[in-house]
């Protein structure tokens, strides 16, 4: 909902203390239910309350990344569907919903609620939520499929920073789409593009002329990025930045860093 950690962390914890102070919790026939609604107009009150900060935003905006601290347990299928539910391809679609229907859509898509259950949760009619879910859904044009397994986009991002750290371009040509974009959110707190780079020629040169400038003065490392394997680099003045990758027919098709200390406070 809110393509922020921290702030999701901290509505998750003010909602079990509101049941938590509830004067007659056993009351509550559906607990699940019960949180989730707590969960989604918190949710809404602050995407409202914040919808003027991100039109000021500088440069691009990505959502937070989520380090992910062991691995998701459960039925393989809930566990992809969780993944791709995160990712930072998935979230950025997202932004294109408002905040409503936002909300019905993941109830709906993600975890399965019916559109009764729903309409109790937002406080419309279950036909309106139906309706509203089909719109925001034919407007979100998602295929997971276009993903890789988990090994294989693992595999494919470690040989993506091998042949870019050596220079061998016609491995990258295999590796990353003609029309890679390059998206880079330094939210004007440190050095960063303020629009999208797009093109392979273009995202490969800038990145070997980073390589240049700060030659010796920068560490990486290889970790899970909302779901999906991604680079974390840090240079040598403590700026770090935080990559995820999207896919498409096998490559690479679009790379997303994060730079805004801000966003980058829980890593």
């Amino acid at each position: 909902m809110l393509g922020s950690v921290m702030d999701a962390e901290d509505i998750v914890q003010e909602a079990f203390l509101a049941y938590d102070q509830l004067p007659d919790s056993a009351a509550i026939h559906n607990e699940r239910a019960f949180l989730y609604k707590i969960v989604t107009n918190r949710c809404l009150d602050l995407l409202r309350s914040s919808a003027k900060k991100r039109e000021l935003y500088v440069g691009p905006w990505l959502p937070e990344p989520l380090i992910e601290k062991g691995t998701l347990e459960g039925d393989p299928s809930d566990v992809y569907l969780q993944r791709e539910s995160i990712s930072t391809a998935y979230l950025l679609l997202l932004q294109q919903l408002n905040a409503v229907e936002r909300a019905i859509f993941l109830l709906r898509e993600i975890f399965h609620y019916s559109y009764e259950e729903i309409a109790e949760m937002i406080g419309k009619s279950s036909a309106n939520c139906r309706q509203i879910f089909h719109r925001a859904k034919s407007s979100i044009h998602f295929d997971p499929d276009q993903t890789p397994s988990i090994s294989m986009a693992e595999a494919q991002i470690k040989e993506f920073v091998n042949s870019l750290l050596q220079g061998n371009t016609n491995k990258m040509l295999e590796l990353v789409s003609e029309n890679v974009v390059f998206y880079s959110d330094g939210g004007g707190k440190v050095k960063a593009a303020q629009i999208p780079v797009a093109g392979f020629n273009q995202v490969i040169g800038l990145h070997r002329n980073l390589l240049n400038m700060y030659e010796g003065n920068y560490t990486f490392s290889f970790l899970t990025v909302n779901g999906l394997p991604g680079v974390r680099i840090l240079l040598a003045d403590n700026i770090q930045y935080v990559y995820s990758f999207a896919f498409k027919n096998n490559q690479i098709q679009a790379i997303y860093s994060v730079a805004n200390p801000d966003k980058l406070r829980h890593i």
